[in-house]
């Protein structure tokens, strides 16, 4: 039987990357009874919603009330797709032009196997079209995710492997296994919440998985962000602290202490002692415990 798929972007003034993305989603090969492309808009202030009505009448959109992030964003748009009864979810960067099959090519190694819970395909730069942005992710022990392959360019083998946890920038989702495991941490507003989604879908007894015959293209840009910085931080401390087990928490306090000693001397070289000392006084307040210990 055919699958249904919501193909989801998540928008937040990417009004300059749409004419590329959206073109490249109306000549995919997936039979289009069976998909459904929902534009969310994290309350754009650059016509980004006005640009989607006037060229592309299929797509369905839905607008935020105001920028709820990755993760929040993406959840709303989920769970109205969850409800809708889709079988499967995909989330697709704004900023992505993906190859006619990729979605095809995806869904036919996700129905393969029952473990299967979450997908990539083999992400490439743009416009550096012959190096690789991601072949799947890792995960290191103290919360710091990394991708595979990064500006190389793609020698290897064809064949789905298994990897830590697939990127955000093109993420297929089996349905079922949503709602067993939920969706993403809503309080990440960005950053790790692909990582943690991955983590507890392995723990579940499910597999990530990266399809390298199946190809988009990522306008990757590499940015230093205050912000982001401070994102990266407390999110990375939420993972760990709600994904294992208390004794493996104590196993790796001494590593993580002394690589915290590191990344403040770097914090302060780099002119993010702020946010650093901002992710710390996240953890002082009793209630964000509270959330984590719930979590967990």
């Amino acid at each position: 039987m055919p699958k249904n798929v919501a193909i989801i972007i998540l928008n937040y003034n990417g009004k300059k990357y749409l004419p590329d993305c959206l073109s490249s989603l109306q000549k995919i090969d997936f039979p289009k009874e069976n998909y459904r492309i929902i534009f969310a808009d994290n309350s754009s202030t650059d016509d980004s919603v006005d640009y989607v009505k006037a060229n592309f009448k299929n797509i369905q959109i839905i607008r935020h009330i105001k920028n709820y992030g990755f993760a929040q964003g993406n959840n709303l748009a989920m769970k109205r797709a969850l409800a809708k009864g889709f079988d499967y979810i995909l989330l697709l960067n704004q900023d992505t032009i993906v190859e006619p099959d990729f979605l095809s090519k995806m869904i036919k190694v996700a129905e393969a196997d029952d473990k299967i819970a979450a997908l990539q395909p083999r992400i490439m730069l743009y416009p550096a079209k012959d190096q690789i942005n991601s072949l799947g992710n890792s995960i290191h022990y103290l919360g710091f995710g990394f991708s595979s392959g990064g500006y190389q360019e793609f020698k290897g083998d064809l064949q789905p492997q298994e990897i830590a946890y697939a990127s955000g920038a093109c993420l297929l989702l089996k349905s079922q296994v949503l709602e067993k495991i939920g969706l993403f941490d809503s309080d990440f507003f960005m950053y790790h919440e692909d990582l943690d989604l991955g983590w507890r879908i392995r723990m579940a007894g499910y597999k990530n998985i990266v399809v390298p015959d199946a190809v988009i293209y990522h306008k990757f840009e590499f940015s230093k962000s205050v912000k982001k910085y401070y994102y990266m931080e407390r999110n990375r401390f939420i993972t760990i602290l709600e994904n294992y087990k208390l004794a493996t928490l104590l196993l790796i306090t001494p590593a993580c202490l002394a690589m915290e000693l590191g990344l403040f001397l770097f914090a302060i070289k780099s002119g993010f002692a702020v946010e650093k000392l901002k992710v710390y006084a996240y953890f002082i307040n009793p209630f964000n415990w509270l959330k984590i210990f719930i979590n967990r």
